[in-house]
């Protein structure tokens, strides 16, 4: 329980990392910032960006082991007699 507890809070922090890297970019392109705080909101958004790579790619690789699961736990058994290789062949 405690592992699903860790993903939900790593999603919600997901979700608020990329509404805030939303917000950044938006302020980017609106204009209106001196160059030193353009150069912060960018450094913000850079290390918000890198943050949420990291866990897309997590979640890709999971999602990629669970399709690995559930591609095993479909295969027949070999005992199945309904199965050309099993045991009724």
């Amino acid at each position: 329980m405690g592992e699903h507890k860790d993903k939900a809070a790593e999603e919600e922090g997901f979700d608020a990392r990329l509404e805030a890297l939303e917000r950044i970019v938006q302020e980017l392109e609106q204009g209106g910032l001196g160059l030193e705080a353009a150069i912060g909101r960018y450094q913000e958004g850079i290390g918000l960006l890198k943050s949420c790579h990291g866990t897309l790619e997590r979640t890709r690789k999971r999602v990629e082991e669970l399709a690995l699961d559930a591609e095993g736990a479909l295969r027949p058994l070999a005992s199945d007699p309904d199965f050309e290789g099993g045991a009724g062949a």
